[in-house]
Order: C-alpha cells, then sequence, then structure tokens
C-alpha cells in the first residue's frame, strides 16, 4: 500500500516551510518516528519524523523547495494493516485490480518534536520535553475548503475567512477587513503577507517586478545580488514590522560604572562553585533584570488586544537576542526568574550554542515575555532595539569601555557601559520604565544594592 505523507502545520499556524535535506532517499527502509528531513520554518531548523514504518517510495520536493502546508512531500511504501478489512480504506479510492490503493493517514505526526501516533494507543510517542501541544491533522483543517458546496452544512456558509490569530490581530491594527483580503495559503488560508500586501506594506506590486532572473550568487561582471526573502529572515522581517506598526517604542538609556560587576565576575570564576561555568557581563545583566522586574512588573505583561485586557505575567521567560547565520531570533529560558545565578549561566550558554548550531526548537522561540540584545559584543555603545511581538520591553547592552569616569570625588578610568531600555508605551509609562533601568544599573553599578532590593 502506498500511503503519502503531507506537510504538517509545524506549529503556531506556520503554513510554509523549507525543505534543507533529506536524511532518507528512494528505496530506504524506514523505521515509526526515524528522522526523515530537516526543515526550516520562519522561526527555526527542525527534524520531521517518519509517520510510517516502511518503504520511501518518492520524496516529492528537492532540498531548497518552499512547500506549503498541506503538500504531500514523501510517499511510503508499507504493509496492509494486520487484520484489516477488505474493504476501501475510508478515505480512499477504490483500487482496480493491480493497482494499490493510495492513501493520506487520518493521523499524521503533526508537530516536530511528536512521533506519529503510535495505532491503538490515541496520543502520539514524545521525542523530546517543552514542544507546544499537537495540532490537528492537515485533512481535518483543509477538509472544510476541499468539500464541495453542495454536501457543506447551512451553518458553514457564514463562516469568518480563514487565518489564524496573530493575522487577524495585524488586520484589527491596520483597519483592514478580513473578509475583503484574498487568501493565498493552503485551502485559502489568509497569511500575514496577504494583509501586508493588502495594506500596501508589502512593496512594490507585482506587476512592478523586474522580469530579469533572480540571482543568489555573485558572478564576474554581476552588479548586484538578489537573495529570495523565506525562513527566518521574512518571519523577523515581518515580526519587526508588526512590532513597529503596532506597539509605540519609547527608548531611554543609562550609562553605567559596571567595574564592581567585573570585579564580582572575576572572583566567581576562581569560586569553586562557579568551575567549569561560562560567566559574561550578559549572565549578570541578566540576573539584574530578573530582579528588577520583580519590582517592576509592568514590564513583565503583554498587551491583549483581541480581549481588551493586560497580561501581567507572574513568571519570566526570559528571551535573548542571537544573531544566527539564518539570521535573527530570540529563543527564551522559560521560568528564568526560577534559576540561581549557576543554572541561570548554564542555560544563557545552552541557549547560545543551540542557536548558533540551527538547532532552536519552535517551542523555544515561543512565549518569551521580555527580551535582551547584547549589541556590546559587536562592539556597539547604544541603540533603539525593537521590541519582540508581545512583549513590553527589551534591553540593549552596550559595549563595555573604559572611560575617564567620576569615581569618589576623582576623575579615574573605569569600566563603563550604556543600556538601552526600549518599552511598550501602552503597557508602561515613563515612570515605571525609569524606575526598571535605574534598577538594573544599580545592580551592575554596585552588586551589593541587592540586598536592599530583594
Amino acid at each position: 500500500m502506498i500511503k503519502e505523507f503531507r506537510l504538517p502545520d509545524l506549529g503556531e499556524g506556520l503554513t510554509e516551510s523549507e525543505i534543507l535535506s533529506w536524511k532518507v532517499a528512494v528505496g530506504d527502509t524506514v523505521s515509526l518516528n526515524q528522522v526523515i528531513a530537516e526543515v526550516e520554518t520562519a522561526k527555526a531548523v527542525v527534524e520531521l519524523p517518519s509517520p510510517f514504518a516502511g518503504v520511501i517510495k518518492e520524496l516529492h520536493e528537492q532540498p531548497g523547495s518552499v512547500v506549503e502546508v498541506g503538500k504531500p512531500i514523501v510517499s511510503f511504501e508499507v504493509a496492509d494493516d494486520a487484520g484489516a478489512s477488505p474493504s476501501t480504506p475510508s478515505g480512499a479510492l477504490p483500487a482496480k485490480a493491480g493497482e494499490s490503493v493510495v492513501e493520506t493517514p487520518k493521523r499524521e505526526p503533526n508537530l516536530v518534536g511528536y512521533g506519529a501516533v503510535v495505532e491503538g494507543s490515541g496520543r502520539p510517542a514524545r521525542r523530546r520535553r517543552n514542544f507546544a501541544p499537537a495540532v490537528e491533522p492537515v485533512e481535518t483543517q483543509t477538509a472544510a475548503a476541499a468539500e464541495p458546496a453542495e454536501t457543506q452544512p447551512a451553518e458553514n456558509t457564514v463562516e469568518r475567512p480563514r487565518s489564524t490569530p496573530p493575522v487577524r490581530k495585524l488586520a484589527r491594527d491596520l483597519g483592514l477587513d478580513l473578509a475583503r483580503v484574498p487568501g493565498t495559503g493552503p485551502g485559502g488560508l489568509i497569511t500575514r503577507e496577504d494583509v501586508q500586501e493588502f495594506a500596501g506594506h508589502a512593496g512594490e506590486p507585482a506587476t512592478q517586478a523586474s522580469e530579469e532572473p533572480v540571482s543568489t550568487g555573485t558572478r564576474p561582471g554581476e552588479r548586484e545580488t538578489r537573495t529570495p526573502i523565506k525562513g527566518v529572515r521574512k518571519h523577523t522581517a515581518a515580526a519587526m514590522v508588526q512590532s513597529a506598526f503596532t506597539a509605540p517604542h519609547a527608548t531611554e538609556f543609562l550609562t553605567v560604572d559596571v567595574t564592581p560587576s567585573l570585579e564580582l565576575l572575576a572572583r566567581l570564576k576562581n569560586s569553586r562553585e562557579f568551575a567549569g561555568i561560562k560567566l559574561t557581563p550578559l549572565t549578570l545583566a541578566a540576573k539584574a533584570v530578573l530582579i528588577a522586574l520583580h519590582r517592576n512588573p509592568a514590564l513583565n505583561s503583554r498587551w491583549d488586544e483581541e480581549n481588551q485586557e493586560i497580561v501581567t505575567f507572574n513568571y519570566v521567560n526570559l528571551g535573548i537576542a542571537a544573531a544566527t547565520p539564518r539570521g535573527l531570533t530570540v529563543p527564551n529560558i522559560k521560568d528564568a526568574d526560577a534559576l540561581p545565578l549557576t543554572q541561570l549561566a548554564q542555560a544563557l550558554t545552552a541557549l547560545a550554542e543551540t542557536a548558533r548550531a540551527g538547532k532552536t526548537t519552535p517551542a523555544d522561540l515561543s512565549g518569551g515575555t521580555i527580551s535582551i540584545t547584547n549589541i556590546g559584543v559587536f562592539g556597539i555603545d547604544a541603540g533603539t532595539p525593537i521590541l519582540n511581538p508581545g512583549e513590553a520591553a527589551i534591553l540593549g547592552l552596550g559595549a563595555v569601555r573604559t572611560l575617564p569616569w567620576e569615581y569618589r570625588g576623582e576623575v579615574a578610568l573605569r569600566q563603563v557601559l550604556t543600556l538601552s531600555l526600549s518599552f511598550d508605551h501602552r503597557l508602561v509609562d515613563g515612570e515605571q520604565g525609569s524606575r526598571f533601568l535605574a534598577d538594573v544599573g544599580a545592580i551592575l553599578a554596585e552588586p551589593g544594592m541587592v540586598l536592599t532590593m530583594v
């Protein structure tokens, strides 16, 4: 029997993914949940498990192809189910003599990190922790669109346009009626790009696009290089546009003498408790942010437009902006406020290594409540960071400079850095932002100040 596997929604309503590489070839025998491909969503590079045990019959897409959710990507030849009824399986076309039945399973692996549903178990086999809950199979999501009009129930004829919650929110923010926006996604799904193009934010109209072939490399004599916008870069661009045009940004700066913090780091590195643990100024800055949030909870909140509520989080998922070969990502450390300094340092190191390796998962990229961007590693003193969508604040760390500084009534050479805090002015008043930034600066200028804050 031949079975097709269609590209599933890999989380949070993503509509497409790029096939980076196949881990199998035609003719290979694979087992259930064996990794068969590496794909890149708009957020991360993830591994795709096999939904069947069988033989690879056909690979429908080549590496580098961008595939829409719901399209077939691989076919398997599998053994007939033991004890199966000779009748045609539900959803399959009757087979003629000498032909096989092509059937798409009703339950496929629906999210990377979860294996295929084991027959009779009714639940997916977990492979890794901390992934988002499984989603419904593609066939269930697109069945209404594929069903002939005469068989549609009467109550389904007046349903709202198909889209995801973030896309509906973007449409509301731009003042658009989704019913007027044509959907180009699977089954007519309205994507973020559809909304942005309809609103006039998607650049030049297609009729004005150049008819010259796109160049993805540089050859002798070429005057320009063109790179397709996709994957992480495409998601980052859309997220930053949404954030910049949705949340009213305000940015404040504070320059502080962090010599005491650097001296503390030197002492900690020589202590037994921190042996083998990487410590950097970012480590102390992250801890300072977590402490300051307890005194200024407004910066750990979210604006819920749909329900007209301000959601204040009683936990902190600390995002760290990471520059990777595939673009900017902001993975976060879950419940960072519950970690002691040793574990926080280890989590920061693991986060950075995973991001550089391109192995950050969708779960690691979702659910952040506040972020830090360390622009100082690039030799930059200060900037105006753009908020990660759905968060109230982001703190930028500048480069540590040796500068003349007032110290105990005299001028001395001290280690100085500038903090840049951007916040959503709908959620955070100037006073709240200023107090938070002052608390972070006070801790970094004199770590002993923590004793007066906790």
